[in-house]
């Protein structure tokens, strides 16, 4: 059996769905352990997933929430470009701690999230084999196609291809702190140089949690790319906390867990539902005060919590309100939801075009009225969304985690590319 190491960016969302895979190669006999500064090891809920903490030095216990704090609040060009210097100061931590703790603990093989480029830059400098995981939107560039940050709808006519290669240009002035990181450890780890994100995934297998049928016109992915869909682990829901009254509308809402601070726009969903006779369901992912809570019901919300059993609040939601996460957007057409996304950074602009371009929900800018969020989502409930039903059948022959696992397996075992079923 292998010892996987996980390399992920410090974030709840990126962790939960490679603990997901962690666990099903664990149930199958392997060992995983994840490497990641200290206060990272708390996302992990299996305690049969290992994880060994380093940069120390760099990236003490207690600084993580800090840089949680600005990640959550890039609304300025300063606050991006302070984003992207913690990124490359956290690539050149893991590129230097990582040899000498993967050798320390016997690593074999390696799971890579696309966001994180230290995972494989040190895999290929240690001729160990690594799989990429593409638990955002994948960063493979395509020509003809925006980037996954870029807010851009598909189109194929020149002035909009003109605006794809602008603001890639763009994109790459504003990375060069990570561009420099990446071409420093290159040349410090003996491999050939390179500046971006998609330049340090695995020759072997690459792994996205998207569908073919969700992510604009592809036509030049790799063979070893395998769209698997959502990365899951069993839930167990408790509905009983909130009890639906079917003869109205539910909505759920939901902001992820970075964003689930901002009480201005849960403020103006909660106006917007209650002018519709609606009920909504708040989860701020513990981001709110006692106060804040009461303040949300006071203006429309029915509840308001820190965590809610995701999948079933889908479930049973007649529209669900979001960031645009890629979790919560691949759940939300797992349970065939219509959707609302209300974009903040990241990638979440490019998956709102890919939601409004496939036709499974509409999108609109995070300071939109309540009137305006009230409009919209009368709209998702009165008009069909044709959408779903060939995201839905694409979605159950994806494979989930245990094709993803057998992927891994494959990939590890032979060192060999593993081609996708096409």
């Amino acid at each position: 059996m292998t010892h996987f190491a996980v390399i992920a960016p410090p974030y709840y969302s990126h962790f939960q769905a490679l603990q997901a895979l962690a666990v099903e190669l664990l149930d199958r006999g392997h060992r995983v352990t994840f490497f990641h500064q200290s206060d990272a090891a708390h996302w992990l809920s299996d305690p049969r997933v290992g994880f060994r903490s380093v940069g120390a030095s760099s990236h003490p216990p207690g600084s993580l929430e800090h840089t949680l704090r600005q990640a959550a609040r890039p609304d300025t060009p300063w606050g991006l470009r302070r984003i992207i210097k913690q990124m490359a100061g956290t690539t050149a931590m893991l590129c230097n701690e990582l040899p000498g703790a993967f050798a320390d603990n016997g690593i074999e093989a390696l799971l890579c999230d696309q966001m994180e480029p230290a995972g494989g830059l040190v895999g290929e400098s240690l001729r160990l084999p690594f799989i990429s995981v593409a638990c955002a939107l994948p960063v493979n560039r395509e020509p003809g196609l925006p980037l996954p940050v870029m807010p851009f709808a598909y189109a194929s006519d020149e002035r909009s291809q003109h605006m794809y290669r602008g603001s890639s240009q763009v994109y790459d002035w504003l990375m060069k702190p990570l561009g420099k990181v990446i071409n420093d450890a290159a040349l410090r780890l003996g491999i050939a140089p390179r500046t971006a994100l998609h330049e340090c995934l695995s020759p072997l297998a690459q792994i996205s949690q998207t569908l073919p049928g969700f992510d604009f016109p592809r036509s030049q992915l790799p063979a070893h790319f395998h769209a698997v869909g959502p990365l899951r682990s069993p839930t167990t829901a408790h509905p009983g906390e909130w009890p639906i009254d079917t003869q109205r509308p539910f909505f759920f809402a939901s902001l992820g867990t970075l964003q689930g601070d901002r009480l201005g726009l849960f403020e103006r969903i909660a106006r917007a539902c209650r002018s519709l006779n609606g009920q909504l369901l708040i989860a701020h992912c513990g981001k709110l005060n006692t106060a804040q809570e009461q303040r949300l019901i006071e203006l429309g919300a029915t509840w308001v919590t820190d965590f809610a059993p995701q999948q079933w609040a889908l479930e049973q939601a007649d529209a669900v309100i979001t960031h645009g996460g890629l979790n919560t957007v691949m759940d939300a057409i797992a349970a065939r939801t219509p959707m609302l996304v209300m974009p903040i950074a990241f990638d979440q602009p490019g998956v709102a075009s890919r939601v409004a371009y496939r036709g499974i929900g509409v999108q609109l800018s995070r300071r939109a009225s309540a009137s305006r969020i009230a409009t919209a989502l009368r709209t998702l409930r009165a008009e069909p969304l044709p959408g779903f039903e060939a995201l839905s059948q694409e979605l159950q022959q994806a494979g989930g985690v245990p094709k993803a696992a057998d992927i891994v397996e494959a990939a590890v075992l032979h060192h060999v590319s593993v081609g996708a079923e096409r």
